[in-house]
């Protein structure tokens, strides 16, 4: 059942999705929760699911409730996603809301997995609790957010954001013995944030052999991504700083069948065995891998696009010209994939000196 909400309703759950943001890279394989209590058009309480196994967001506020002295009971609670009912890694959110005698949750997206979908609105409901679901900007919004989670409730697949970074002329890599930067410092920062963000990145081997790349994310305190290499061949080169710096975040390499990857696994590396791209994004998505970042080049573009598995593309365009005949020999022959891509959105904004274009091509 849906229904109009008031101005004040969004602007409650408008701050809700301030704070689910708080979470980001830090809850994965959980979707990013916040919520709000509010009473006689005040808010006695705010919460944000945090870190992976602590507080959920709806306890979080009623916590928070508890801590400024403040009675929930007969308040309304603004969430982003409706409440869990199911026993996870925290009890069901709905048995909190319950028992703190909350009056009225509006919801601003559903919860698409199976062991959710539907249950917590259908249990505060019968317990005497008027439910709202949102619809226009806060639901679509409260959806955006959790594309990750949804895509994983839904088809057990991580989402796949592809990064590149190309030259007015067109080149995705410079000259041998040049800076290996295309992009700018602000880009690059933009990229850290990205990666400590992410689940896990994918390169392919050539980007491996010809940058040498860490693929580490540099920002303080920030998880670190496991690192995966698409490596049919089991190429990786034993000294390479992805294997000598396994104390930083795991690299897992995925090979192909008749690979012998024996060497790779003796140095620390994780081998995956699979034939193929969808192969290996259903073992990420088994693992618990939601959400995957793409940081090589034309070729491994080119062959996520052609097993249709690319959801989200980030393009920077420097404002410089590469030219020549090795940039244009490293960067390889364009190949054509199944179809031109259509973006349902599609973003353009400056970052330093560069332009960053954000097309999204699926949501979930």
């Amino acid at each position: 059942m849906k229904s109009q909400l008031t101005g004040t309703d969004e602007a409650h759950l408008a701050r809700a999705l301030e704070l689910a943001e708080r979470g980001r890279g830090r809850v994965s394989p959980n979707p990013l929760v916040g919520a709000v209590v509010v009473r006689d058009g005040e808010v006695i309480g705010e919460g944000w699911h945090a870190e992976l196994g602590d507080l959920h967001a709806e306890r979080a506020a009623l916590a928070d409730c508890a801590e400024r002295g403040t009675d929930p009971v007969g308040a309304t609670m603004y969430v982003t996603l409706e409440p869990c009912a199911h026993q996870g890694r925290q009890p069901p959110c709905v048995e909190a809301i319950l028992e703190a005698g909350i009056a009225r949750v509006v919801i601003a997206s559903d919860d698409p997995s199976e062991k959710a979908s539907g249950r917590g609105p259908g249990i505060l409901r019968d317990g005497g609790v008027e439910v709202e679901l949102a619809a226009g900007e806060e639901a679509s919004a409260a959806r955006l957010l959790n594309q990750p989670f949804r895509k994983h409730a839904r088809t057990g697949l991580p989402l796949v954001t592809l990064k590149l970074a190309m030259s007015l002329d067109g080149q995705t890599t410079t000259r041998p013995g040049d800076s290996p930067w295309i992009s700018g410092e602000q880009s690059r920062q933009l990229v850290h944030r990205w990666r400590a963000e992410s689940d896990a990145i994918a390169v392919g081997i050539g980007t491996v052999l010809n940058d040498d790349p860490l693929l580490t994310a540099r920002v303080p305190d920030a998880p670190q991504p496991i690192r995966v290499v698409l490596d049919r061949r089991g190429r990786l080169p034993l000294d390479s700083q992805l294997l000598q710096t396994l104390d930083q975040s795991p690299v897992l390499v995925v090979v192909a069948p008749e690979t012998d990857a024996s060497a790779l696994r003796d140095a620390g590396a994780e081998v995956l065995v699979a034939d193929g791209i969808d192969a290996a994004l259903s073992d990420l998505g088994r693992r618990g891998i939601t959400s995957l970042f793409l940081e090589g080049g034309r070729t491994l573009a080119t062959a996520f696009q052609a097993a249709d598995q690319l959801d989200e593309a980030r393009t920077f365009i420097s404002p410089i010209l590469l030219g020549g005949v090795q940039a244009a020999t490293r960067a390889g022959p364009a190949v054509t994939g199944p179809a031109r891509l259509t973006p349902l959105f599609r973003a353009v904004e400056p970052v330093g000196d560069d332009v960053l274009i954000t097309a999204r091509f699926k949501e979930w």
